[in-house]
C-alpha cells in the first residue's frame, strides 16, 4: 500500500495499509508467523497480486482471505469463520498452507477454525492502520510448524 511502512529488513510492518509478501507459496505446505507488537487494525492472511493493498481492512473483495484483529476470518467482505480467542498484543500467529486448508495457530495452539476455497496463486499478505505494529517471522518460528509444513521456498530459475 502506499502509506505501510517496512522497516527491520523486511520483518516489520507499521503505518497504514497493506503489504505483500515478495514470493508465493509455490510448495506443498507452507508456514509463517506474525508477533503482534502494537495492537490497533491489523490483519494477516493470503491474497493474490490482484489484491488492493491500500484498501484496508482487506478481505473485502475475492482476492484475499485474511484474519482480522478481532479474530473474525474474512473472504470477500463475507466473515467466514471466527478463532475462539481474539489475538492481544505480544501473541504470536502462525499460518499454515497446504493449497487445500489455511489453518491458524495462537502461541503454538491450532485454532481448528481451517479456511477452505482459496484459489489461484497466493503470497503472505499483511495490513496495519491505527497504530498497529506487525512482525513477520518466515523462519526461525517461535513455534514449530505442525508436521510436514516448512518455511516458505523462494522459488529459483536455473537459466
Amino acid at each position: 500500500g502506499n502509506d505501510v511502512v517496512i522497516v527491520k529488513n523486511g520483518r516489520r510492518i507499521c503505518g497504514n495499509g497493506g503489504a505483500l509478501a515478495n514470493a508465493p507459496i509455490a510448495q506443498n505446505k507452507a508456514y509463517f508467523e506474525i508477533k503482534i507488537q502494537c495492537t490497533g487494525t491489523w490483519g494477516v492472511g493470503l491474497a493474490t497480486r490482484r489484491c488492493n493493498l491500500n484498501k484496508a481492512p482487506l478481505g473485502t473483495d475475492g482476492e484475499s482471505w485474511v484474519l482480522r484483529q478481532d479474530g473474525c476470518i474474512f473472504h470477500n467482505s463475507e466473515e467466514k469463520s471466527k478463532l475462539p480467542d481474539v489475538p492481544q498484543e505480544g501473541d504470536i500467529l502462525g499460518l499454515s498452507y497446504d493449497h487445500i486448508e489455511l489453518n491458524f495457530f495462537l502461541n503454538g495452539t491450532p485454532m481448528g477454525t481451517p479456511l477452505t476455497g482459496i484459489k489461484g496463486t497466493v503470497y503472505p499478505v499483511f495490513y496495519v492502520d491505527s497504530g498497529a505494529v506487525l512482525d513477520v517471522q518466515f523462519e526461525k518460528f517461535y513455534h514449530a510448524p505442525p508436521p510436514g509444513f516448512d518455511p516458505i521456498m523462494i522459488e529459483q530459475s536455473l537459466l
